[in-house]
């Protein structure tokens, strides 16, 4: 085994295959480590998540090198017939990787019994192998969106895309299969240990549309007091809260408000529990009408914040402190001077549905109540059970504007010795500019000169988590925020600081980032003979 570092509570456990990976975590499974909070398994590793305050790094490495990886404790899983229409993009190019024709690819892949090894990258994604010796390596450049249903293939394995969603792998078909259905009472069709066989279909067009999932955000008028009716969304205003902690096994990332230390502090303000679901308003642009008295604060980016009354009488309040609205009262933010993202709360908290176990909207997995749109009506709880109103609130750190450079802590690992020595100084000395193409995904930077790698294989998929600087071949970076995928498959040169995550949040479009190491790069020592 080798541990290699990820950041300040997290761990990678990098092993010789699939069969070892998969023993170590049915050991884990089957016997835990106190400390241990989540595990991320993926072809040869697993990403540790553990409390620092329960278990250090070199006493979870020594636990963990300690345990027998010769036995498995999985049984064999139900099987699922796929019916698939082989006519992707990339099918031609496969056979041609291969040496083969379409038909032996088409062939191959349908005599093949699969096993689904571990799920990630997105819910419903499962990562499947099979006996066959198939290493087919991912495209240079990730196509910015696949369609849902895509059937496809990267290094040993293969796999389904639940929904529309970036991606490298290479497509050979389509299915009309659902991998993902909140509406059944398990969501994922494809679970670990299932057996999994592709049927031909034959031709189909190009592209097949799935329906996608609704969440209405609404409850009927009969069950409501107060509400806030929404005018204008501005560029985006979506649900967000504390996120969707312990879902990894789901394939799920944790998602939640980019700026959880101003979410809470919202929440604070107007007397709610820290981890009550705000709005999350990107650079202004809002406006609601109030339908009752409602009680609201505002954090986070700060913006012009106006008060209409239903006679016309305007004026002007401020952020971080409570604000009463009356009937009637419009209140519109304008665009912020600096930071990205706004938070807006109401006393009692809005009433809106948790999907499984959040009321966070994810953009990657499109899963939590709708975006908010032009004309919803959100209703407001009785207040009744509130606890006191803070007044002494304040940002917890300063807001970064476009034309700063932003400085972000980061932590080397867990993939630094796959770039040359000029790349690992490089990302530290050079300046990254955020480029328009970044969202709640990742931040998407551009420098003036590319990082360049030493190890130029394929690297299997494994687990990644928020703050985590991905470098594709284009060698610029990928840093992922909130609603990144669970696993990946292009290198880690580094991750952000977790104290710096909420800044990063809120860094626009066009700022500059400049990253300063806090230690160099490590391998951790698993040895039970620590001093």
């Amino acid at each position: 085994m080798r541990f290699l570092p990820v950041n300040c509570n997290t761990i990678m456990v990098e092993l010789s295959g699939l069969a070892e990976t998969l023993a170590l975590l049915d050991s884990l499974n089957m016997s835990p480590i106190l400390g241990i909070e989540e595990i991320i398994p993926a072809a040869k590793t697993l990403m540790i998540c553990f409390r620092p305050a329960k278990i250090s790094t070199q006493q979870l490495a020594a636990e963990i090198s300690s345990r027998d990886l010769q036995e498995r404790g999985h049984t064999m899983g139900k099987r699922i017939e796929i019916p698939v229409h082989y006519n992707g993009d990339d099918l031609e190019l496969v056979a041609e990787i291969l040496g083969c024709t379409v038909q032996n690819v088409i062939q191959q892949h349908t005599e093949n019994e699969y096993t689904v090894a571990f799920t990630g990258f997105a819910p419903g994604f499962a990562y499947m192998v099979s006996n066959s010796q198939w290493n087919i390596p991912r495209r240079k450049t990730p196509r910015t969106r696949i369609p849902a249903g895509a059937v496809a293939l990267a290094g040993e394995f293969s796999s389904i895309y639940p929904q529309a969603s970036p991606g490298g792998w290479q497509i050979i078909g389509i299915t009309t299969e659902r991998m993902w259905d909140l509406s059944r009472s398990s969501p994922a069709l494809l679970q670990p240990g299932y057996r999994v066989n592709f049927r031909d279909a034959g031709h189909s067009p190009a592209t097949i549309s799935l329906p996608e999932t609704s969440i209405n955000n609404m409850v009927p008028a009969s069950e409501i007091s107060c509400q806030l009716e929404i005018l204008s969304v501005g560029l985006q205003t979506l649900f967000q809260d504390l996120g969707r902690v312990g879902q990894a096994k789901l394939g799920i990332s944790e998602s939640g408000a980019m700026d959880k230390s101003a979410l809470r502090s919202a929440n604070r303000i107007v007397g709610n529990p820290s981890d009550q679901a705000c709005l999350e308003i990107v650079q202004g642009g809002f406006k609601a009408i109030a339908h009752g008295q409602i009680l609201i604060a505002i954090t986070g980016s700060l913006c012009p914040i106006e008060i209409k009354t239903p006679s016309g009488e305007t004026f002007n309040v401020s952020a971080y402190q409570p604000i009463d609205l009356n009937d009637g009262d419009e209140i519109s933010l304008g665009i912020p001077a600096a930071g990205m993202r706004s938070y807006l709360s109401v006393r009692g908290g809005f009433i809106v549905p948790a999907i499984l176990s959040s009321r966070s909207f994810d953009s990657l997995s499109n899963i939590g109540p709708a975006p908010l749109k032009i004309n919803d009506k959100l209703a407001v709880s009785e207040t009744s059970h509130c606890a006191a109103i803070s007044f002494s609130e304040t940002p917890a750190f300063d807001m970064p504007n476009k034309d700063e450079i932003v400085v972000l802590d980061i932590i080397f690992g867990p993939r630094t010795d796959w770039f040359t020595p000029e790349a690992i100084d490089l990302l530290s000395q050079q300046t990254w500019q955020v480029t328009p193409q970044s969202n709640r995904i990742g931040l998407r930077l551009n420098g003036e000169c590319s990082l360049s790698r030493i190890k130029l294989q394929e690297l299997p998929s494994e687990g990644t988590c928020a703050g985590a600087i991905q470098i594709p071949a284009s060698g610029q970076p990928v840093l992922f925020l909130a609603d990144h995928p669970l696993t990946g498959g292009y290198p880690v040169i580094a991750s952000v600081a977790d104290y710096h995550l909420d800044r990063v949040g809120q860094i626009p479009v066009n700022a500059k980032i400049r990253f300063n190491p806090i230690c160099q790069f490590y391998e951790i020592q698993g040895s039970n003979d620590l001093p």
